[in-house]
C-alpha cells in the first residue's frame, strides 16, 4: 500500500508571513510534529486517519482541519493554512524575581549595543522595496452589475479569496537602490537604480519609496507608526509597558533560539503585542513580529503587522535582511470595503565598516542626499527579472497587466478626472485647467453673493511656465475683481523660480495654510457675535525671485507695489492723506531668508507641500518701504524673525512651537504696521490668537510664542468609552508682547478707531481640547488670561472653537 503524505505551509492570515515551529497534532491519536523554521511540515502516514488535525501557535487562534479519507483524492494532501491572530495567554502573574520572560528582556536590552546595526562606523547595502495595495471585501456580483463598471469586468478576474475575505490586488510599485550610512560624521546617501510606478511619474513620491524615510529599527526605544511613536518591546524601559513570557526553544542550524513574546500591561497606550525568536548566546533578534494592540490609539486601522528578520553576514554579525509592513485600513468598518497595504523590503550585498561606503558618502553635497536619475524609471522588464530580490507572484504580475490595461481605457480616464475634480477642485481641459470649483460661489456682507472663475495652464501647456488668473464679481457692490499671475520655473530641485502677479480684490484678512478662508463656498462658518467685519480693497503688483540650495537655504528677492482703500469698519484713507483724491500707496523691496535643513516635500510640477524637517525652521525677512515709486508716500523698514518646529516627544505625544518677533521703523498708518493675527469665526486657527479680533491690536514692535502639545490618549485611556472612541488630549498656550510708539498712536488712535496697543504688556491665551472626535473633529476651549478685562461679546474671555482634520 502506498504511503500517505500530508504536506502544508503555515502562514499568518494578515501579513502572509510564515509561522515557524507551529505544533501539528492529530486530536484523537495524539501523534504529530513541529513545523520547521519556514512554517512547512510533512506528515507521513500508513493510511488516511479519520481524525482532526490541530495546528497551534502562541498568539494565534487554533486551526482545525478534519481529515476525511472519503474526501481525499490521491496519496498526497496539501494544506495551505492561514492562521488568524488571537490573544496571547499570559497565564497567572509571576513575581518579577522568577519571571524568565523578564530575565530574557533584560538580556536583550543589555546586548542591544552589540546587536544594533547602527553600532557600525558605516554600512551599505542594496535595497529592494515593493509596495502593494489591495482592496478588501470586494463584492464581485454587486460591482459586476454596476452600469459604471461594466467595461471594467477584466479587473474582477484578479479577485483572490485565498485569505478568506475577497480582495482585489489593485496597485504595485517597486524600487531598487544602493543605500549608504555613516555614523561619524552622520551622513546618508541613496542612489536609485530603478523605479517602477505605473500611472504616474513623480520624483518626490518615488523617493519616498526608498530607504531614507522608511528606516524602522526595532532596537530603538520607540518605533514610528505613521505620525506617532510606539514603545518598542525591547525599549530600555519596556518592562514599564509590557508583560514578557517565554514560550519554548528550538534549534535551527545548530543554534538555540528562544521563543519570546510580549503583551501590553495597560490598555490604550501606544504599544504592541507580538513575539520574536532570540539567539540565546548573543541575545540577538532573529525575527520579530509586532502586531498593533487592539486598544492602540490609531484611526482607521483594523490590523497592522511589522515584521523584521535578521541574518548572519559573517560568523557573529547579525544584520537586517528583510522587513515587512502590512496594514489593514478600514475607514468604513472592518466588514465593509477596506484596503490592505503591504510593503516588503529586502537587503542584499551588506557591507560594514568599509572604505567603499565612505567613498560613496563623500559624494554628498548635504548630510542626506537621494539621487534619482531619469533613466531609473525606464528600466525594461528584463532588468527587473534579473534584479529583483524576490520573484513576483502570479497575483503581483497580474497587477501590472491590469493597471497597464486600465490606464489606456478612455472610461477610466474620465472617471479619474471626475474624481480629481470633485476632491481637489480642478478640471483639465486641453492645455488649461479650471477651478477650484469651491471658489465659484461665496458670500460676505459687503459684496453680497460673489462669483469667481479661475483659469490656468497645466503641464501640457508647459512644464516651466505656469499662467493663472481669475475674475470675480460681487452682486451687491457691483464691482469686478481680478488676479493675473504667472511663474517661470528655472529649476525644480532645489527650487528656483520667478513669480509675477497683479491682483485687485477684497483683502479677506490673514489666511494660513490649512485654515478656512472667506473666499469659498465653505466660508459660511459661524462668526463671533458683536464683532464688525472689516473690509479693505487692495491692488497688489509684485515680482519675486526665489533661489534655493540643497542645504535648505532659500533666498527670495521681491518688489511689491500696493494701493489700499479701507471700505468698512476701519479708518478711511482720507485720514492719512493731505489730498483726499490721492491713493494710499506703498512700494516695498524685500529679502526673505529661509533655512529648513533636510526639509522634505511632496511636489507636483509647479506646487509643493512641505512634509517638514527634523530640525527647526528659521524664517527671516527684511522689508524696505521706498517713497516716490509709483506714488508711494512712505519710507520705513520692517524686520521679522521666526523659529518653528514640530517634534515628537515619545511617549508624551508631539509638540509644535513657533517663536517670532518683529520691528517696524517709521511713522505709518495702521495698514503698514504689524497687525496681530486675530480670528473672528469659531473655526480654530492654529496661527492666530483666537480670542482676539482682526485689527484689534496694532504694533510696531512685538514678540510672541505659539505652543501646542498633543499628548495622545492621556486621561482618556482610563475610561473604556473614551478609550474606545480614541479621544486625544491637547493643550495650547499663545503669548504676545507688543508696543506702539507715541508717534504712531497719534496718527492712528483717532476718533472711532477700533485699535488697541499692548504697551509692553502681555496678551496670553491658554487652552485645552479634545482631538479625534469621530476621527475628524477637534474641539478647543480657550481662555484669555491677560490682559484681564470685563467679559463682553466683542472681547470675550472664553471661547469654544471647532476644526477638522483627518489623520491616523
Amino acid at each position: 500500500m502506498a504511503q500517505k503524505v500530508i504536506k502544508g505551509n503555515i502562514r499568518e492570515a494578515q501579513s502572509g508571513e510564515t509561522i515557524p515551529f507551529a505544533s501539528i497534532r492529530f486530536k484523537a491519536s495524539g501523534s504529530g510534529m513541529l513545523a520547521d523554521s519556514a512554517g512547512s511540515f510533512m506528515l507521513r502516514l500508513s493510511q488516511w486517519p479519520k481524525d482532526t488535525l490541530e495546528i497551534t501557535s502562541v498568539g494565534f487562534q487554533d486551526y482545525r482541519y478534519f481529515v476525511d479519507p472519503a474526501q481525499v483524492v490521491g496519496d498526497t494532501l496539501f494544506l495551505n493554512i492561514r492562521m488568524i491572530e488571537g490573544r496571547f495567554n499570559t497565564g497567572v502573574t509571576v513575581r518579577a524575581k522568577g519571571n524568565r520572560g523578564l530575565w530574557m528582556w533584560r538580556r536583550i536590552v543589555q546586548h542591544k549595543a552589540q546587536n544594533d546595526r547602527y553600532r557600525f562606523r558605516n554600512f551599505g547595502y542594496e535595497l529592494y522595496n515593493k509596495l502593494e495595495l489591495d482592496i478588501k471585501n470586494v463584492n464581485k456580483e454587486k460591482l459586476s452589475d454596476s452600469r459604471m463598471l461594466r467595461k471594467f469586468q477584466f479587473i474582477f478576474d484578479q479577485i483572490d479569496t485565498s485569505e478568506g475575505a475577497a480582495y482585489l490586488p489593485a496597485y504595485l510599485t517597486e524600487a531598487l537602490s544602493d543605500y549608504y550610512y555613516s555614523k561619524e560624521p552622520l551622513r546618508r546617501r541613496e542612489v536609485f537604480k530603478a523605479t517602477k510606478t505605473l500611472g504616474f511619474k513623480n520624483e518626490s513620491v518615488s523617493k519616498l519609496l526608498g530607504g531614507m524615510d522608511q528606516n524602522v529599527n526595532f532596537y530603538n526605544n520607540f518605533i514610528p507608526v505613521f505620525d506617532k511613536q510606539f514603545v518598542s518591546p525591547i525599549s530600555d524601559n519596556g518592562d514599564a509597558y509590557y508583560t514578557y513570557k517565554i514560550a519554548d526553544t528550538q534549534y535551527v542550524a545548530g543554534r538555540r533560539l528562544v521563543h519570546f513574546f510580549f503583551t501590553p500591561k495597560r490598555k490604550g497606550e501606544n504599544t504592541f503585542e507580538g513575539d520574536c525568536w532570540v539567539q540565546d548566546t548573543s541575545f540577538a533578534i532573529q525575527k520579530m513580529n509586532l502586531r498593533l494592540s487592539k486598544e492602540a490609539n490609531i484611526n482607521f486601522l483594523h490590523k497592522m503587522n511589522l515584521i523584521q528578520e535578521y541574518q548572519l553576514i559573517n560568523d557573529s554579525t547579525w544584520f537586517l535582511s528583510r522587513d515587512k509592513w502590512v496594514i489593514d485600513v478600514a475607514p468604513f468598518g472592518k466588514n465593509n470595503l477596506s484596503f490592505i497595504g503591504r510593503k516588503t523590503t529586502t537587503y542584499r550585498n551588506v557591507v560594514v565598516n568599509d572604505a567603499y561606503v565612505d567613498a560613496e558618502l563623500a559624494k554628498n553635497k548635504v548630510l542626506e542626499e537621494s539621487v534619482l536619475p531619469e533613466v531609473a524609471a525606464e528600466k525594461p522588464d528584463s532588468f527587473w527579472i534579473e534584479s529583483r530580490h524576490e520573484e513576483l507572484t502570479k497575483s503581483e504580475q497580474g497587477i501590472y497587466n491590469m493597471v497597464d490595461s486600465l490606464m489606456n481605457m478612455p472610461q477610466y480616464k474620465t472617471y479619474r478626472n471626475t474624481l480629481y475634480f470633485l476632491t481637489v477642485g480642478y478640471k483639465n481641459i486641453g492645455n488649461y485647467e479650471i477651478g477650484p470649483w469651491f471658489n465659484w460661489l461665496s458670500y460676505n456682507s459687503y459684496e453680497g453673493f460673489r462669483t469667481r472663475f479661475d483659469l490656468g495652464t497645466n503641464t501640457r501647456f508647459s512644464k516651466q511656465v505656469y499662467l493663472h488668473g481669475y475674475l470675480a464679481y460681487g452682486f451687491t457692490d457691483r464691482q469686478v475683481k481680478f488676479q493675473a499671475d504667472g511663474r517661470y520655473l528655472f529649476k525644480r530641485n532645489p527650487r528656483r523660480q520667478l513669480y509675477l502677479s497683479w491682483r485687485r480684490d477684497i483683502d479677506f484678512g490673514q489666511n494660513y495654510y490649512g485654515d478656512i478662508t472667506q473666499d469659498n463656498i465653505f466660508a459660511l462658518a459661524i462668526r463671533k457675535q458683536g464683532v464688525p467685519i472689516k473690509f479693505i480693497s487692495i491692488e497688489d503688483k509684485r515680482a519675486e525671485y526665489t533661489h534655493g540650495w540643497r542645504n535648505g537655504f532659500a533666498v527670495s528677492l521681491s518688489g511689491v507695489h500696493k494701493t489700499f482703500n479701507p471700505l468698512r469698519n476701519l479708518p478711511p484713507k482720507e485720514q492719512f492723506l493731505k489730498d483726499p483724491q490721492a491713493d494710499l500707496s506703498t512700494f516695498e523691496a524685500g529679502v526673505r531668508i529661509r533655512y529648513a535643513y533636510l526639509e522634505r516635500f511632496l511636489e507636483s510640477t509647479f506646487s509643493r507641500i512641505s512634509l517638514g524637517s527634523v530640525y527647526p525652521i528659521v524664517d527671516f525677512r527684511y522689508t524696505r518701504g521706498i517713497s516716490g515709486v509709483g506714488n508711494s508716500g512712505y519710507d520705513y523698514s520692517r524686520l521679522f524673525l521666526s523659529v518653528s518646529d514640530y517634534a515628537k516627544v515619545a511617549p508624551l505625544g508631539n509638540i509644535y512651537y513657533n517663536l517670532f518677533a518683529g520691528r517696524t521703523y517709521g511713522n505709518l498708518p495702521y495698514i503698514l504696521l504689524d497687525v496681530a493675527p486675530g480670528n473672528e469665526i469659531y473655526y480654530y486657527n492654529r496661527n492666530a490668537f483666537n480670542l482676539m479680533n482682526r485689527y484689534e491690536y496694532i504694533q510696531d514692535r512685538y514678540a510672541g510664542a505659539f505652543f501646542e502639545h498633543n499628548y495622545g490618549t492621556g486621561l482618556f485611556r482610563f475610561l473604556p468609552i473614551t478609550r474606545k472612541l480614541k479621544l486625544r488630549q491637547l493643550w495650547t498656550a499663545k503669548a504676545l508682547w507688543g508696543g506702539l510708539s507715541e508717534a504712531n498712536k497719534g496718527l492712528n488712535f483717532t476718533t472711532g478707531h477700533p485699535f488697541r496697543s499692548l504697551d509692553g504688556k502681555t496678551y496670553l491665551e491658554l487652552g485645552t481640547g479634545v482631538d479625534n472626535i469621530l476621527k475628524v473633529l477637534r474641539l478647543d476651549f480657550v481662555w484669555k488670561i491677560l490682559p484681564w478685562e470685563v467679559n463682553t461679546a466683542a472681547h470675550p474671555r472664553f471661547g469654544a472653537f471647532a476644526s477638522f482634520k483627518v489623520n491616523f
